[in-house]
């Protein structure tokens, strides 16, 4: 059978292929790629770099200043879009290619699309060594790039023009999958990329991808609702899937109805605002009381859509129950059923839904309800504690978030890797579904601003507003830049507690001695004295370093309308943390030692171990 082709370039079908995937938002059909970032190279300038050029009015082109940065901001646009949209981004081989491997796994770890295009070495073989490829005595068919097989959903390299066509179409399908969601590797080579070949038209043609909504095994749901029936004490954990499945609605009416209390993952965290009497707060190693205390009397626990984290679950010491049940609402059966809970596997909004319909009738104890409302209650006067202003030389972490707090309390905040999480898990106040975007699936340093960019790009009209501290700040802070060029206006507060912090304080409590984390406990001739203020305004930023939090209320309130990033920067004090909340973590401690610090603390250990539950 003949068929219309036209012919392009490897590369300019990739291209043209991007351009031609859409997704329905509110009613409207809009692209599904939402750009493009782009560090050009000799592995792919000429290739791919073209291709991108002959598109650029259609789907835009973002210079970045870092490989890592930009796919973090590629990532952040996806989880800021809950995964209903997404970005490519392309770089050249050796370096460049794996600089995106960190970011490949954050985006692995928190089940988040990303396409990834590396170029690769020349499939022809004739001019190797190309400049920048490794060689393998062995493996003549080794490249950097295999680095991504394990970090990426699917991966394919391109050694013809043609194998781009199932390659892109399979592609498609993993970005678009509520359960293997996740980055998506295609290695292009970079003689390939220049290659022509007659592609069909309909390879081009128009798709709009939509939401697949799984619907419950009616076995796995009866076993479900039956559960849920019997319990005296249930709880609801709100993961990352509730967002992704814009089931904060459908999450709301079943906790009203039934009067079950709600706990948030880091990832679940905003699925309802923070005011709702029946939302408990974070849970887990930075949970808060509320949540806590009701976690360990749980006889049922509704997991929708969590992995089920160790921070989650306090490295499954949580739970004291010995009548346990978990129910584990998840797209993904491989998280549905981890800790032999009952599996239902389902999209969030569509099991919620039918649950609540299954019900009929039943209740929670009104007792429970009211326990947890007393316990929510208590909680927030020891948070309001936590975050009131002080006049302390160095205040802490959590007096600098309640200035943020109140200064912009209608901010979207962006954060992922230090002592902030832990803090801001417990005490920010999320207002609405997004609007509190943490990355500590992967915990990556570094990906602070860069994900601020990308929520930005997604969320134009929102008030981004970045907490970072200064060990993140120094491993990657080059996407101010990028923001600055892209217009994309963010507000950073920089935390400058002189070192690493937040494990600082975790060698304190696992008995090892102040050892290279704050930087006065490192080996050195002479201790930096960095002006984060002078760094940021070098890259184009509005900055100022300020004194005191009533000094960073007033920066907050007077920078508000400024046309472009504004960075302010405060010193802290890196050892006082939150006491209220928070459970055990497993961190193992050295069985033998010199140190007695260490021998007390192994002692400790040993006895929280019996805690944890088993199977």
């Amino acid at each position: 059978m003949s068929q219309n082709t036209i012919r392009l370039t490897m590369a300019q079908a990739v291209a043209r292929f991007l351009t031609m995937q859409k997704t329905v938002i509110d009613g409207e059909t809009v692209p599904i790629f939402g750009g493009v970032f782009a560090i050009f190279g000799h592995g792919n300038v000429a290739g791919v770099g073209e291709a991108l050029y002959g598109i650029k009015d259609t789907l835009p082109t973002y210079r970045a200043q870092n490989e890592q940065g930009m796919a973090h901001a590629a990532i952040a646009f996806a989880k800021a879009s809950f995964r209903r949209r997404f970005m490519a981004c392309t770089t050249s081989i050796g370096p460049g290619a794996l600089n995106m491997v960190t970011a490949a796994a954050l985006a692995h770890v928190n089940r988040l699309p990303v396409l990834l295009l590396p170029g690769d070495v020349f499939a022809n073989r004739l001019p190797d060594p190309v400049l920048q490829q490794m060689e393998d005595f062995g493996d003549g068919t080794a490249t950097v790039n295999d680095c991504f097989k394990p970090v990426s959903r699917y991966f394919d390299r391109i050694t013809r023009p043609e194998q781009i066509i199932p390659a892109l179409r399979r592609a498609m399908q993993v970005l678009t999958d509520p359960a293997e969601c996740g980055p998506v590797t295609l290695s292009l080579c970079q003689d390939v990329q220049a290659e022509a070949y007659d592609y069909p038209e309909s390879f081009f043609a128009e798709k709009v991808w939509g939401v697949r909504r799984i619907m419950p095994d009616a076995d796995e749901f009866a076993d479900a609702a039956t559960a849920l029936l019997h319990a005296k004490k249930p709880v609801i954990i709100a993961g990352g899937g509730v967002l992704y499945s814009e089931a904060s609605s459908a999450l709301r009416n079943f906790a009203e109805r039934y009067g079950v209390p709600v706990l948030e993952t880091q990832a679940g965290k905003s699925s309802l605002p923070h005011d709702h009497p029946l939302n408990m707060g974070s849970v887990g190693v930075t949970g808060t009381s509320a949540s806590n205390d009701l976690a360990e009397q749980a006889d049922v626990v509704l997991a929708i859509g969590t992995r089920l984290q160790d921070f989650t679950t306090g490295s499954w010491a949580l739970f004291k129950n010995d009548d346990l049940k978990i129910i584990g609402l998840n797209v993904q059966p491989f998280d549905a059923q981890k800790h032999r809970a009952l599996p239902l596997v389902a999209d969030a909004r569509a099991g919620l839904e039918a649950l609540n319909s299954a019900l009929t009738g039943w209740q929670a104890d009104p007792a429970w309800t009211d326990t947890a409302r007393a316990g929510k209650d208590k909680w927030l006067t020891a948070a309001d504690r936590a975050t009131a202003t002080t006049n302390a030389e160095l205040p802490s972490d959590a007096q600098v978030i309640g200035a943020v707090q109140r200064a912009r309390e209608s901010a979207t905040l962006v954060c992922a890797a230090g002592g902030l999480p832990g803090e801001l898990h417990k005490l920010w106040k999320a207002h609405g579904p997004g609007s509190y975007h943490m990355e500590y699936g992967f915990s990556t340093m570094g990906y602070e601003i860069a994900g601020g960019l990308g929520v930005k790009l997604a969320r134009p009209e929102d008030d981004v507003v970045v907490m970072v501290g200064d060990g993140s700040y120094m491993m990657l802070n080059s996407e101010i830049a990028s923001s600055i060029m892209l217009g994309a206006k963010l507000t950073i507060v920089v935390l400058d507690n002189a070192g690493y912090g937040c494990i600082n304080r975790l060698q304190m409590a696992t008995g090892g001695a102040n050892f290279n984390n704050l930087l006065k406990d490192t080996h050195h001739v002479t201790l930096p004295g960095i002006d984060f203020a002078a760094h940021a305004a070098s890259m184009g930023a509005v900055s100022r370093k300020v004194g005191s939090i009533g000094e960073l209320e007033t920066a907050l309130q007077e920078t508000e309308g400024t046309d472009r990033t504004t960075v302010i920067v405060i010193d802290t004090d890196p050892l006082i943390t939150t006491d209220e909340g928070g459970h055990w973590w497993d961190v193992a401690v050295p069985e033998v030692s010199d140190r007695p610090q260490v021998n007390a603390a192994r002692e400790a250990y040993v006895t929280a171990l019996k805690g944890q539950r088993v199977g």
